[in-house]
Protein backbone atom coordinates (compact mmCIF):
# COMPACT_ATOMS: atom_id res chain seq x y z
CA UNK A 1 0.00 0.00 0.00
CA UNK A 2 1.39 3.38 -1.04
CA UNK A 3 1.36 6.33 1.33
CA UNK A 4 1.48 9.71 -0.39
CA UNK A 5 0.51 13.37 -0.17
CA UNK A 6 -3.18 13.79 0.59
CA UNK A 7 -3.71 10.40 2.28
CA UNK A 8 -5.63 10.33 5.57
CA UNK A 9 -5.56 7.08 7.58
CA UNK A 10 -4.04 5.25 10.54
CA UNK A 11 -0.98 4.21 8.51
CA UNK A 12 -0.18 7.90 8.09
CA UNK A 13 -0.33 8.20 11.90
CA UNK A 14 2.16 5.34 12.18
CA UNK A 15 4.39 7.01 9.62
CA UNK A 16 4.26 10.31 11.49
CA UNK A 17 5.11 8.53 14.74
CA UNK A 18 8.04 6.82 13.00
CA UNK A 19 9.30 10.18 11.71
CA UNK A 20 8.63 11.87 15.08
CA UNK A 21 6.17 14.37 13.64
CA UNK A 22 2.94 15.79 15.01
CA UNK A 23 0.43 12.96 14.64
CA UNK A 24 -2.81 13.94 12.90
CA UNK A 25 -3.16 11.19 10.27
CA UNK A 26 -2.97 13.69 7.40
CA UNK A 27 -0.18 13.25 4.82
CA UNK A 28 0.56 16.92 4.27
CA UNK A 29 3.64 18.90 3.22
CA UNK A 30 5.45 18.46 6.54
CA UNK A 31 5.06 14.69 6.32
CA UNK A 32 6.10 14.65 2.66
CA UNK A 33 9.21 16.74 3.40
CA UNK A 34 10.12 14.45 6.32
CA UNK A 35 9.76 11.38 4.08
CA UNK A 36 12.01 12.97 1.44
CA UNK A 37 14.62 13.81 4.06
CA UNK A 38 14.53 10.23 5.40
CA UNK A 39 14.81 8.82 1.89
CA UNK A 40 17.87 10.98 1.14
CA UNK A 41 19.59 9.87 4.35
CA UNK A 42 18.93 6.23 3.43
CA UNK A 43 20.03 6.38 -0.21
CA UNK A 44 16.55 6.08 -1.68
CA UNK A 45 14.82 8.12 -4.40
CA UNK A 46 13.53 11.19 -2.54
CA UNK A 47 10.04 11.38 -4.05
CA UNK A 48 8.15 11.75 -0.77
CA UNK A 49 6.12 8.61 -1.46
CA UNK A 50 6.22 5.61 0.87
CA UNK A 51 6.22 2.86 -1.73
CA UNK A 52 7.47 -0.74 -1.46
CA UNK A 53 11.20 0.13 -1.25
CA UNK A 54 10.79 2.90 1.31
CA UNK A 55 8.29 0.85 3.28
CA UNK A 56 10.72 -2.10 3.38
CA UNK A 57 13.68 0.11 4.33
CA UNK A 58 11.67 1.64 7.17
CA UNK A 59 10.55 -1.84 8.21
CA UNK A 60 7.21 -0.10 8.36
CA UNK A 61 5.17 -3.27 8.76
CA UNK A 62 7.17 -4.37 11.82
CA UNK A 63 6.19 -1.59 14.19
CA UNK A 64 3.09 -0.73 16.13
CA UNK A 65 2.15 2.41 18.03
CA UNK A 66 1.53 1.96 21.76
CA UNK A 67 0.90 4.91 24.06
CA UNK A 68 2.46 7.22 21.50
CA UNK A 69 5.64 5.15 21.10
CA UNK A 70 6.43 3.43 17.81
CA UNK A 71 7.68 -0.06 18.61
CA UNK A 72 9.52 -1.96 15.92
CA UNK A 73 8.94 -5.67 16.37
CA UNK A 74 11.65 -8.09 15.26
CA UNK A 75 10.83 -11.13 17.32
CA UNK A 76 13.14 -14.10 17.73
CA UNK A 77 11.68 -17.58 17.18
CA UNK A 78 9.53 -18.68 20.13
CA UNK A 79 12.14 -21.25 21.13
CA UNK A 80 14.65 -18.45 21.78
CA UNK A 81 12.76 -16.75 24.63
CA UNK A 82 10.54 -17.90 27.49
CA UNK A 83 6.92 -17.66 26.39
CA UNK A 84 5.63 -16.93 29.89
CA UNK A 85 4.28 -13.60 31.06
CA UNK A 86 5.76 -12.34 34.34
CA UNK A 87 5.30 -9.18 36.40
CA UNK A 88 8.16 -6.80 35.65
CA UNK A 89 9.75 -5.08 38.67
CA UNK A 90 13.25 -4.13 37.46
CA UNK A 91 14.84 -2.57 34.38
CA UNK A 92 18.44 -3.50 33.50
CA UNK A 93 20.69 -1.57 31.13
CA UNK A 94 23.28 -3.45 29.07
CA UNK A 95 25.44 -2.79 26.05
CA UNK A 96 26.20 -5.29 23.33
CA UNK A 97 29.99 -4.97 23.07
CA UNK A 98 29.29 -5.19 19.35
CA UNK A 99 28.04 -3.55 16.20
CA UNK A 100 25.43 -0.84 15.72
CA UNK A 101 22.58 -2.74 14.01
CA UNK A 102 19.87 -3.77 16.53
CA UNK A 103 18.31 -6.18 14.04
CA UNK A 104 21.68 -7.89 13.60
CA UNK A 105 22.02 -8.23 17.36
CA UNK A 106 18.64 -9.92 17.66
CA UNK A 107 19.34 -12.19 14.68
CA UNK A 108 22.61 -13.19 16.34
CA UNK A 109 20.79 -14.23 19.51
CA UNK A 110 18.27 -16.17 17.45
CA UNK A 111 20.98 -18.13 15.65
CA UNK A 112 23.45 -18.87 18.43
CA UNK A 113 23.50 -22.06 20.51
CA UNK A 114 23.44 -20.49 23.97
CA UNK A 115 19.73 -21.02 24.51
CA UNK A 116 17.16 -18.39 25.46
CA UNK A 117 19.51 -15.41 25.66
CA UNK A 118 18.46 -11.82 24.97
CA UNK A 119 16.76 -8.64 26.17
CA UNK A 120 13.31 -7.36 25.29
CA UNK A 121 14.69 -4.19 23.68
CA UNK A 122 17.81 -3.40 21.64
CA UNK A 123 18.85 0.19 20.91
CA UNK A 124 20.80 0.81 17.71
CA UNK A 125 23.77 3.14 17.47
CA UNK A 126 26.46 4.60 15.24
CA UNK A 127 28.95 2.52 13.30
CA UNK A 128 32.39 2.86 14.91
CA UNK A 129 33.70 3.52 11.38
CA UNK A 130 31.73 6.77 11.33
CA UNK A 131 29.98 5.92 8.06
CA UNK A 132 26.55 4.62 9.08
CA UNK A 133 24.04 6.29 11.40
CA UNK A 134 20.85 4.73 10.02
CA UNK A 135 20.27 2.73 13.23
CA UNK A 136 21.33 5.44 15.67
CA UNK A 137 18.53 5.75 18.22
CA UNK A 138 16.40 2.97 16.67
CA UNK A 139 14.78 0.81 19.36
CA UNK A 140 13.67 -2.72 18.42
CA UNK A 141 11.66 -5.25 20.45
CA UNK A 142 13.09 -8.79 20.39
CA UNK A 143 10.16 -10.72 21.89
CA UNK A 144 6.57 -10.04 23.02
CA UNK A 145 5.76 -7.84 25.98
CA UNK A 146 5.73 -9.72 29.30
CA UNK A 147 7.97 -12.59 28.18
CA UNK A 148 11.65 -12.86 29.09
CA UNK A 149 15.02 -14.32 28.19
CA UNK A 150 18.24 -14.82 30.18
CA UNK A 151 20.36 -11.69 30.26
CA UNK A 152 22.12 -11.30 33.61
CA UNK A 153 24.29 -14.39 34.16
CA UNK A 154 23.31 -14.52 37.83
CA UNK A 155 21.69 -17.96 37.81
CA UNK A 156 18.00 -18.80 37.80
CA UNK A 157 17.03 -15.70 39.75
CA UNK A 158 13.86 -13.65 40.02
CA UNK A 159 15.83 -10.79 38.44
CA UNK A 160 15.86 -12.63 35.11
CA UNK A 161 12.21 -13.52 35.09
CA UNK A 162 10.84 -10.24 36.38
CA UNK A 163 13.02 -7.66 34.65
CA UNK A 164 13.05 -5.77 31.37
CA UNK A 165 16.42 -5.61 29.64
CA UNK A 166 17.55 -2.83 27.31
CA UNK A 167 20.64 -3.62 25.25
CA UNK A 168 22.46 -0.58 23.84
CA UNK A 169 24.54 -1.17 20.70
CA UNK A 170 28.00 -0.09 21.86
CA UNK A 171 31.47 -1.66 21.81
CA UNK A 172 32.42 -0.69 25.36
CA UNK A 173 36.03 -0.16 26.39
CA UNK A 174 38.51 1.27 23.87
CA UNK A 175 42.27 0.71 24.10
CA UNK A 176 44.53 2.99 22.04
CA UNK A 177 41.62 3.73 19.70
CA UNK A 178 40.83 0.02 19.19
CA UNK A 179 37.89 -2.07 20.46
CA UNK A 180 38.31 -5.36 22.31
CA UNK A 181 37.61 -7.06 18.94
CA UNK A 182 40.43 -5.21 17.17
CA UNK A 183 38.38 -2.60 15.28
CA UNK A 184 39.41 1.08 15.20
CA UNK A 185 36.90 3.63 16.53
CA UNK A 186 36.62 7.10 14.98
CA UNK A 187 37.83 9.75 17.41
CA UNK A 188 34.49 11.55 17.83
CA UNK A 189 32.93 8.34 19.15
CA UNK A 190 35.52 7.92 21.89
CA UNK A 191 35.01 9.38 25.36
CA UNK A 192 37.44 9.61 28.28
CA UNK A 193 35.97 9.25 31.73
CA UNK A 194 37.06 11.48 34.58
CA UNK A 195 37.87 8.31 36.53
CA UNK A 196 38.87 4.82 35.40
CA UNK A 197 35.98 2.32 35.42
CA UNK A 198 36.60 -1.44 35.55
CA UNK A 199 40.20 -0.85 34.48
CA UNK A 200 39.49 1.39 31.48
CA UNK A 201 39.29 5.13 30.99
CA UNK A 202 38.41 5.40 27.27
CA UNK A 203 35.11 4.02 25.99
CA UNK A 204 32.92 3.90 22.89
CA UNK A 205 30.61 6.87 23.45
CA UNK A 206 26.86 6.45 23.86
CA UNK A 207 25.47 8.77 21.17
CA UNK A 208 23.17 11.72 21.79
CA UNK A 209 20.39 9.96 19.88
CA UNK A 210 20.80 6.80 21.95
CA UNK A 211 20.61 8.71 25.22
CA UNK A 212 17.56 10.68 24.09
CA UNK A 213 15.67 7.56 23.00
CA UNK A 214 16.86 5.60 26.03
CA UNK A 215 15.26 8.16 28.34
CA UNK A 216 12.00 8.05 26.40
CA UNK A 217 11.99 4.26 26.59
CA UNK A 218 12.78 4.14 30.29
CA UNK A 219 9.73 6.32 30.89
CA UNK A 220 7.66 4.17 28.53
CA UNK A 221 8.61 0.96 30.38
CA UNK A 222 8.05 2.64 33.75
CA UNK A 223 4.49 3.52 32.75
CA UNK A 224 3.80 0.25 30.96
CA UNK A 225 5.02 -2.00 33.78
CA UNK A 226 4.53 0.27 36.82
CA UNK A 227 8.24 0.32 37.73
CA UNK A 228 9.73 3.15 39.77
CA UNK A 229 12.74 3.89 37.56
CA UNK A 230 13.94 6.62 39.93
CA UNK A 231 14.71 3.86 42.44
CA UNK A 232 17.97 1.91 42.44
CA UNK A 233 20.83 3.17 40.28
CA UNK A 234 19.47 6.73 39.86
CA UNK A 235 19.36 7.11 43.66
CA UNK A 236 22.92 5.84 43.95
CA UNK A 237 24.15 8.19 41.21
CA UNK A 238 22.84 11.14 43.22
CA UNK A 239 24.81 9.88 46.22
CA UNK A 240 27.96 8.46 44.67
CA UNK A 241 28.26 9.74 41.11
CA UNK A 242 30.07 7.36 38.75
CA UNK A 243 30.84 4.98 41.62
CA UNK A 244 27.15 4.02 41.58
CA UNK A 245 27.95 1.72 38.63
CA UNK A 246 30.12 -0.49 40.87
CA UNK A 247 29.06 -3.96 42.02
CA UNK A 248 26.21 -4.01 44.57
CA UNK A 249 25.44 -7.76 44.77
CA UNK A 250 22.45 -9.70 43.50
CA UNK A 251 20.95 -9.71 47.00
CA UNK A 252 21.05 -5.92 47.33
CA UNK A 253 19.64 -5.30 43.85
CA UNK A 254 16.88 -7.88 44.35
CA UNK A 255 15.85 -6.05 47.51
CA UNK A 256 15.65 -2.71 45.68
CA UNK A 257 13.23 -2.77 42.75
CA UNK A 258 13.83 -0.18 40.06
CA UNK A 259 16.46 0.63 37.44
CA UNK A 260 19.95 -0.92 37.42
CA UNK A 261 22.82 -1.84 35.12
CA UNK A 262 24.54 -5.17 34.52
CA UNK A 263 27.65 -3.98 36.35
CA UNK A 264 25.64 -3.74 39.57
CA UNK A 265 25.09 -7.51 39.76
CA UNK A 266 28.28 -8.97 38.22
CA UNK A 267 31.82 -7.83 39.00
CA UNK A 268 33.08 -9.21 35.68
CA UNK A 269 30.77 -7.09 33.47
CA UNK A 270 31.52 -3.71 31.92
CA UNK A 271 28.03 -2.90 30.60
CA UNK A 272 27.10 -0.18 31.10
CA UNK A 273 29.77 2.44 31.90
CA UNK A 274 29.30 5.82 33.63
CA UNK A 275 29.53 8.28 30.75
CA UNK A 276 28.69 11.72 32.13
CA UNK A 277 25.67 12.18 29.85
CA UNK A 278 24.27 8.85 31.08
CA UNK A 279 24.79 9.95 34.69
CA UNK A 280 22.94 13.18 33.88
CA UNK A 281 20.10 11.18 32.31
CA UNK A 282 19.71 8.99 35.40
CA UNK A 283 19.70 11.97 37.75
CA UNK A 284 17.01 13.66 35.64
CA UNK A 285 14.48 10.80 35.85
Amino acid sequence: MLLKFGDRNDDVKKLQSFLRLRIDGIFGKDTEDAVKSWQLKNNLVADGIVGPKTRAAMKFDTFVVTNGMHIREHFMPETQYVDTVTKKEWVFLHHTAGWHNPYGTIDGWAKDDRGQIGTEFVLGGQSIRGNDNQYDGVMVQAFPTGNYAWHLGTGNSVLHRNSVGIEICNFGQVMDGITWAGHPVVSNQQVKLAKTFRGFKTWHRYSDAQLRILKEWIYFIANRDSIDVRSGLPELVKQKGADAFDFCSVKDVTAKKGLWTHTNVLKSKVDCFPQQELLDLLISL
